[in-house]
């Protein structure tokens, strides 16, 4: 049985990081259509294209140590000195590869004369990075004190939500944009710091080499993971625009957009559950299991109740979101609609399978999707158009659940 302070700390999670989620919703509804129309849509493009660079850099300097280092504070939280050790490793491998990105990022920069040309608003961006490096989420979600995450998270995005009203006010402003969004991160990551600091009393160490090469190798196969994940997803709309043209590339992504909103609910919940599992498998594993089928079967109800509203509001979904009724969108959304049974699972599972250090499976499993992928969809858009890229999506979401499945039941057997 869970215990009672268990389930109060799990629902506490829960309800800030839920809140979190509502902030991150309504704060891009105000900015969004505000931006567009002072910047207008050469200038929203080349913020919006400067922030999908940056998020290739940000996966570099977190190298997977949302999971595995959430799942190493959890286990040893206990154990102060353990705590700084994996708190002072942690944050200075992550240095290290901010460093790096940056050296990269302005090298790629300055090496294409189409990115030279808008330098700053690249390097301004980057600020994202040093703010996503300096906020260690990882350690607040390893300690179950998901509030610090909801508090500095929402001062971040109001700073740059209230700057971006009072500042940004015609077209020559809109290098403004990465410049607040940045400022607000680093300032978070700051004061985040100075919280660890102060009130769980963890000051930074210096490790050596070995305890850096360590918690490198700890972290290589999700980092892998991530990066496959990435590319096959940043492939599929690359892959969309070559075969067909950016108008068919709108029309997939408005209906992946209204998806991802919807399966974004499950993200609290999962963020929220995974340091108690950790915790958990470490010393009751059958308890472990029992709660992983409970929360299954939870998960499964609330997709399908999900599913069945989405599907039955299709034409005023559509409408809200685009604005008039379109058959080329509806036809795209009735298919992804299915990945609200995939979705929230995949992360599920994959962390559960982080939990019981199958990061390498991971790993393996993600690497295949990929190779899959990339061979399936240009067939799929070449025979069916977008629709056959979408049903290729979709089944190999499906392949991922069953392959997660498949490992984490067959090993429990063992």
């Amino acid at each position: 049985m869970i215990e009672r302070s268990d389930k109060k700390r799990l629902l506490s999670n829960f309800f800030s990081l839920a809140s979190l989620q509502g902030v991150n919703y309504i704060l891009p509804l105000l900015t969004f259509p505000y931006l567009v129309r002072v910047l207008g849509i050469e200038y929203f493009g080349l913020l919006a294209f400067a922030t999908a660079l940056i998020s290739y850099f940000n996966i570099i300097t977190d190298y997977g140590f949302n999971l595995t280092a959430t799942r190493e504070i959890s286990i040893h939280r206990e154990n102060k000195e353990k705590v700084i050790e994996i708190f002072s490793a942690v944050m200075s491998i992550k240095m290290i590869l901010m460093i790096f990105s940056f050296l990269l990022l302005a090298s790629i920069v300055f090496t294409f004369d189409k990115l030279a040309k808008d330098w700053e608003v690249y390097l301004i961006s980057f600020g994202l990075v040093i703010g996503q490096a300096l906020f260690p989420v990882w350690f607040f979600q390893g300690m179950e004190k998901m509030k610090y995450i909801t508090y500095l998270n929402i001062v971040a995005k109001s700073i740059f939500t209230v700057a971006i009203f009072v500042f940004v006010q015609e077209k020559s402003d809109f290098y403004l944009v990465p410049l607040f969004t940045s400022l607000g991160f680093v300032l978070v990551g700051f004061w985040s710091l100075w919280i660890i600091h102060n009130h769980f009393n963890v000051q930074f160490r210096m490790q050596s080499s070995e305890r850096l090469k360590h918690y490198l190798v700890d972290g290589w196969d999700l980092f892998k993971a991530q990066m496959f994940v990435n590319l096959y997803r940043a492939t599929n709309v690359l892959l969309l625009g070559i075969l067909t043209n950016t108008t068919t590339v709108g029309y997939y992504s408005i209906a992946e957009r209204i998806i991802n909103v919807v399966v974004g609910l499950f993200i609290p919940a999962n963020q929220a559950i995974y340091p108690f599992m950790a915790k958990l498998y470490q010393n009751k594993k059958i308890e472990f299991m029992l709660f992983l089928k409970k929360v299954s079967f939870v998960y499964l109800g609330i997709s399908s109740f999900l599913f069945l509203i989405m599907y039955i509001f299709t034409e005023e979904i559509i409408i809200f979101v685009n604005g008039s009724m379109c058959n080329e969108i509806e036809e795209i959304y009735y298919i992804l609609l299915f990945l609200i049974f995939t979705t929230p699972f995949s992360t599920l599972y994959g962390q559960v399978m982080v939990t019981k250090l199958q990061s390498k499976k991971i790993s393996q499993i993600v690497r295949d999707i990929m190779i899959l992928n990339i061979i399936l969809v240009p067939l799929g858009i070449m025979f069916w158009n977008t629709i056959g890229m979408v049903i290729v999506v979709v089944a190999l979401q499906y392949f991922i659940i069953w392959r997660y499945f498949v490992e984490i039941y067959r090993r429990e057997s063992l």
